[in-house]
């Protein structure tokens, strides 16, 4: 008789795997970096130290004449009439851009919303000089519109504030619309179903639901196109050139000698303030874009 004896099962004890440590890169990454570093270093930061250089130099010596008369008088007015115009084109365009890219997004036509969207990657980039020389041969004083429809009659003048404010909406609307349209796109569909399933109506899902999901958008874009306003030069230079106060006209004129002359260190003042507006936009609107991309990942 034979006997099988079967040998009891051997418990196999898993090897556990040591975890990768984290904070440690391979050598090659940064190195792969560097070019890109140095780039960075050459264009933006030698600039950035002689403007530096150049805006606290009085007389041969280092103070902060330059900045306080970058913030007086007509320089003052100038940087005040910069950032109305700024944030008054970016609500405008924001509002504007938000219901534009909401039509594009809930149509049904594929080839109506990537018409739209490729339009508006054109648009959000055509300005200056060409934009310029559009709107006067269309809305200026003998304007193709402004002599068939009589808008001079109604006091109507492209050469002013709200006539340069109706030219940046040309570009900052689409590029609002290529902004939030993405944003648009990551509202849950079963959001607004839940909604409706719970009695809510559609304002009501907008009010509670959409409008606070997209906040952060809405607002990093209005930073987004504040920024682009506030540092748009060569459109106002040919349409208006001195008839609105601006900040980046003033720098032109201080750069040039057109009033006075010898006043390159207040134009590098100038440019210091316009810089540090620009940090604070940016301060608002990274910290706006991660929590958008939070929430609509």
């Amino acid at each position: 008789m034979t006997l099988t004896t079967t040998s009891p099962p051997v418990a196999v004890q898993a090897v556990e795997r040591p975890k990768p440590r984290r904070g440690r890169g391979r050598p090659g990454a940064w190195l792969a970096a560097v070019p890109l570093l140095a780039f960075v270093a050459l264009a933006f930061g030698l600039p950035a130290l002689a403007m530096l250089d150049g805006a606290l130099s009085v007389g041969g010596s280092y103070g902060l004449g330059n900045l306080s008369r970058s913030v007086h008088g007509a320089y003052w007015t100038a940087l005040l009439g910069s950032v109305k115009l700024a944030a008054t084109t970016a609500a405008l365009a924001a509002v504007l851009g938000l219901l534009l890219a909401q039509a594009v997004v809930t149509s049904r036509g594929k080839a109506l919303r990537e018409a739209v969207l490729t339009a508006a990657g054109v648009l959000a980039n055509f300005g200056g000089v060409p934009l310029a020389f559009a709107f006067v041969a269309t809305l200026g004083n003998a304007g193709v519109l402004t002599t068939r429809l009589g808008l001079a009659g109604h006091g109507w003048s492209l050469y002013s504030f709200w006539g340069l404010a109706l030219t940046y909406l040309y570009f900052l609307i689409p590029l609002m619309v290529l902004t939030v349209a993405p944003a648009l796109d990551g509202l849950r569909p079963q959001w607004r179903e839940a909604a409706l399933n719970n009695g809510a109506g559609a304002w009501q899902y907008w009010r509670h639901v959409g409008i606070p999901v997209l906040l952060p958008t809405l607002l990093g874009g209005f930073v987004l196109l504040f920024g682009s306003a506030f540092a748009a030069y060569a459109t106002a230079a040919s349409m208006v050139g001195s008839s609105v106060p601006l900040v980046t006209m003033q720098i032109a004129d201080a750069l040039s000698g057109n009033v006075l002359v010898g006043q390159e260190n207040v134009a590098l003042a100038l440019s210091l303030d316009m810089v540090i507006v620009a940090l604070l936009v940016m301060a608002v609107h990274l910290p706006l874009q991660r929590r958008s991309a939070r929430w609509l990942a």
